[in-house]
Parts: C-alpha cells; sequence; structure tokens
C-alpha cells in the first residue's frame, strides 16, 4: 500500500489534502478564490438540525498503560477529545473551531498556507456553547475518529448534528497522527506518523493502535471513576463509532476488538485491518464512500468487497456521486464559503450538499440502530438524494 496524495485540491477552498490510506479519491483541481475573498470571508457551520442546543467539553486523556506508537520519547500515549452534548439553552462562549496555529501547520502541510488565511478558518462559527449546562437524561455515545494527518476539528459540524439530535459524541485526536493539534501545556504535536507509515502494514497497525485509543476512551468516559463530569448522561448500552478515512477504518477495528461497540460507520477509508469472520457478531455496519472506480463494487479498493462480505449483520453499502475523499467532513461546506458556490453538478457535491448528505444518512444510521427509531432513508435510492447510490453486490 502506498502513502496517499496529500496535495489535491478540495472545492475552491484548495484546502488540497488526502488523508487516508490507499484507494482514498482524490478531488479535482478547481481555481482558487478571487483575491481578496479569503480575507474577507466569515465561515460558519451551518445549524444542527435537531431539536437540542449543543454544548462542548473539551478532555485530555493519558493512557500510561501505553507507549507512543510514533514518540519513542512520550512515556505515554495521549489524546485529546471534544465532547459534544445535548444542552439546555442559554447564554456562554461560542466553542473555538480550531486554533490558528493548528489551521497553520494544516494550509502549510498542503503548500496553502499563502492562498487561504489561517485566521479566516480557525475564525469558524460552531453551534456548540462551551462548558453549556447539559440537557438531563440518558444518552448514546457515538466516537468520532478523523483521516490521517488531520485533527478532530474537521468532524465539528458532525459533532454538533449529533449532539443536537440527542447523543453525546466524542470527537478524538490521536497524539502524533494530525499535522497539527494543541495538547495541554502549549503543546502543538505534530504528524510523526506521516514519515512513518508508508506501508498497508503500517496503516494497519494504526487502525489497531486507534482501535486501543477508542477503548481506553470508553473506558475513561463509562468506568467507574469516568474523566468527564457529566459522564452520567452516557447509556454505556448504547455506543457506536463513526469515523472519516483512517477513522473509518477504525471503527471497523474496534467494533472487531470492543464488544462495547455496537454500530459503525465508515466514510470512505480502506479497511487496512482486516475484518476477520464472524468478528463483527451481527453488529450493523455502514459504509458510505465515494462514487468512482474505488469504492463501488469490483472497485480498486478491494477492501470494501471483503469486508461487505464480512458483515454478518444488518449492513448497506452506499456510494454518493460527485463526492470526493473530502465529502465527509467540513472541507466542502467551508471551501463553498470562500468562492462562489458550485452550481455546475461537473464541479462535484456543492458544500451544502455534502453536507447535508453525510449529516443525514450517519445520523439516520445511528437513530435506528442506537436509539431504535425506524429510518426509511436507509431502505433503498431516494428521489431527495439521487447521488446516494445503494449497492448490494
Amino acid at each position: 500500500m502506498t502513502r496517499t496524495l496529500r496535495k489535491t485540491s478540495v472545492a475552491v477552498l484548495a484546502l488540497a489534502v488526502s488523508v487516508s490510506v490507499a484507494g482514498a479519491a482524490s478531488a479535482s483541481p478547481t481555481p482558487a478564490p478571487a483575491s481578496g475573498s479569503a480575507e474577507n470571508a466569515r465561515l460558519r457551520l451551518p445549524r444542527p438540525t435537531g431539536p437540542y442546543a449543543v454544548g462542548r467539553s473539551t478532555l485530555h486523556l493519558v493512557d500510561p498503560t501505553r507507549k507512543d506508537p510514533w514518540a519513542p520519547g512520550a512515556s505515554a500515549r495521549e489524546l485529546m477529545l471534544s465532547i459534544y452534548y445535548p444542552a439546555l439553552p442559554g447564554p456562554g462562549a461560542r466553542a473555538r473551531y480550531a486554533t490558528t496555529e493548528e489551521v497553520r501547520l494544516f494550509l502549510e502541510d498542503r503548500d496553502l498556507d499563502g492562498v487561504v488565511p489561517a485566521e479566516t478558518v480557525s475564525a469558524t462559527r460552531t453551534n456548540a456553547r462551551v462548558d453549556a449546562r447539559p440537557l438531563p437524561g440518558r444518552r448514546p455515545l457515538v466516537v468520532l475518529s478523523p483521516g490521517f494527518s488531520v485533527s478532530r476539528y474537521t468532524l465539528t459540524g458532525l459533532g454538533e448534528e449529533l449532539a443536537s439530535r440527542g447523543y453525546v459524541v466524542a470527537a478524538v485526536d490521536h497524539a502524533y497522527e494530525s499535522v497539527g493539534a494543541r495538547f495541554p501545556g502549549g503543546r502543538m504535536l505534530t504528524c510523526l506518523a506521516c514519515e512513518k507509515a508508508r506501508t498497508k502494514e503500517d496503516f494497519a497497525r494504526a487502525a489497531v493502535g486507534r482501535s486501543r485509543d477508542v477503548s481506553f476512551v470508553l473506558d475513561r468516559l463509562t468506568g467507574r471513576r469516568p474523566a468527564w463530569r457529566h459522564a452520567h448522561l452516557i447509556d454505556r448500552r448504547r455506543i457506536g463509532m463513526a469515523g472519516h478515512s483512517l477513522g473509518g477504518t477504525t471503527a471497523a477495528s474496534a467494533m472487531t476488538r470492543d464488544p462495547r461497540m455496537r454500530a459503525g460507520v465508515n466514510m470512505d477509508g480502506s479497511f487496512a485491518d482486516p475484518v476477520p469472520d464472524g468478528a463483527m457478531g451481527g453488529r450493523p455496519f455502514l459504509m458510505l464512500g465515494t462514487d468512482d472506480q474505488t469504492h463501488r463494487p469490483g472497485g480498486e479498493d478491494e477492501t470494501w468487497d471483503r469486508t461487505w462480505r464480512r458483515l454478518d449483520g444488518w449492513r448497506r453499502w452506499l456510494t454518493v456521486a460527485g463526492s470526493d475523499h473530502f465529502t465527509f467532513c467540513d472541507v466542502p461546506v467551508l471551501g463553498d464559503q470562500l468562492g462562489p458556490p458550485r452550481s455546475d453538478p461537473r464541479q462535484g457535491l456543492s458544500g451544502a450538499r455534502s453536507d447535508k448528505i453525510v449529516r443525514d444518512y450517519v445520523g439516520a444510521f445511528f437513530d435506528l440502530h442506537l436509539r431504535r427509531v425506524p429510518q426509511p432513508l436507509l431502505d433503498g435510492p431516494s428521489r431527495n438524494n439521487p447521488e446516494v447510490r445503494f449497492h448490494t453486490p
């Protein structure tokens, strides 16, 4: 397995990214915004569609039983979490999208530090309030894991959406696996893994390592002495996971190793860590990817066909026409705010459509399997979503 290209353009944002294992689709080059437009833009994430206000907490976890696989000098494995949850309405400071330095490192890594101002992206208006008072009740938990080389903030829109629907959501930054993630003490941890992960075996080990991170997160959120002060909100019997790219690989890896994980979603990631026969134990899984020669049945990424045959419970294989690898995170919706929205179907999905499709289908999956609410959207093709194709190979 070769390393994925990391210099491809994505929509008008021109945030050149490719963060997954081999098989991830790259976007077609598009023009950069007109001079001055990026500097003057005010970005914001779409409002969540659920009935609840959203709060967000930040949590630093340290696993002293594990050394970091990428940093020989690190004495323990560290994680940063953004925890989204249903909150009581009220005043409060908006949660920050990302620090300017995190975004600057992201842009610099893709040779775009002179194209899009880091301050513009880091100032993106979110919908969550910092440490807002939680809405009482027991909630399902969904863990989110980002793509390789990018941070948890790229899944902010999905995290806010699920929280507005009644979920607790834990978005994870895995130390040394993004080009820039801020940790306590003013430390900016960079992507040591980017220089070391080069083969399919390396990415398989990365997915296994992340699955152990996820199990540790569950231990610390649902154990006898939880690390989060509002952990009483979490229903330990209803836990799922979704991830983008390597994070999607991790969702499958975590399910095969931790029976607490009841449902999973892989958004456009290769299954670098193979799913053994019978390992899912009949639990549901959604494969949601690009509609191209990579992730259609019989496509270049053979791990999707192999995994499909090994899913032994409720399963869906969906691809999205006009999508690219970064359709499944915040990039398109921010990109369209930095330049003219794409109206020509040949340019691919607009940011608004990308965002809506991901929210609708991932939200429906968890509503069905963690809340037992029927979801006709997942029964077959929909006239309202002609881009979404159902496959039954």
